[in-house]
């Protein structure tokens, strides 16, 4: 077996074992660049600064811009993995708002809660209200909002709506109200500056452009005008 340029070791990775409680197994752990240089994805992730901005293998220096990399997975583009760890390792403070988008598509709005909730008086990190109003950079400067409005993760789209816009209480569901209230979610004053409805991706679009371009089951919150800034 090849071995991980950086580190010299076997690849493979010690993981739990579901079935045997308290015991570990070895899986793959190999990610082959365009070049033929093995890696285990840690160690390459680790040297991702500098990856991203040569575009050469780190071990042979070859050009990986347009190599297609291989190992356990075929044919995955490791750069736009590459890209988002290096912007990380120079921007530590936009970890917990790459997790935040991730939730935001996924409905996991327990964690979004939570998240917003580890980071109140957390001065190592950026304040709930940018967590909730952060544009990703690696992703056309989309909002939270817009990743729930593509993603029609409606229970989401409230939440923000709730948590980061000066919507009137009265215009949401029911539902809606109780989960904010049973949550504890207060809600604090929004200037129409910091309304994320009217915060804008790399293409112009608010989140409700992109409802109304996008049709679907989201059409009836299009429909009330509550992603219309104004509201």
């Amino acid at each position: 077996m090849s071995a991980c340029k950086v580190c010299e070791e076997p690849l493979l990775l010690e993981v739990e074992d579901d079935e045997n409680e308290g015991q570990t197994q070895q899986v793959p752990d190999d990610l082959q660049l365009g070049c033929g240089c093995h890696f285990h994805w840690s160690c390459l992730m680790d040297q991702a600064s500098d990856l991203a901005m040569s575009l050469k293998c780190p071990a042979c220096r070859a050009q990986v811009a347009t190599n297609p990399a291989g190992g356990v997975q075929d044919n995955f583009d490791v750069l736009p993995s590459v890209t988002e760890e290096a912007y990380l390792a120079a921007n530590p403070e936009a970890r917990p708002a790459r997790a935040f988008h991730v939730m935001c598509s996924e409905g996991d709005v327990g964690g979004i809660v939570e998240l917003l909730q580890d980071l109140e008086g957390d001065g190592t990190s950026m304040s709930p209200g940018k967590l909730l109003r952060y544009q990703d950079p690696l992703a056309a400067n989309k909002t939270g909002l817009h990743l729930a409005v593509e993603k029609g993760q409606e229970e989401v789209l409230w939440l923000l709506l709730w948590l980061a816009s000066p919507l009137a209480n009265e215009l949401f569901p029911d539902a809606a109200l109780a989960a904010a209230q049973s949550m504890g979610l207060q809600r604090s004053s929004t200037s129409s500056a910091d309304d994320i409805r009217a915060f804008q991706d790399n293409q112009g679009r608010t989140a409700e452009a992109v409802a109304s371009s996008l049709g679907g089951t989201l059409m009836k919150v299009v429909e009330a005008g509550v992603l219309h800034t104004g509201a």
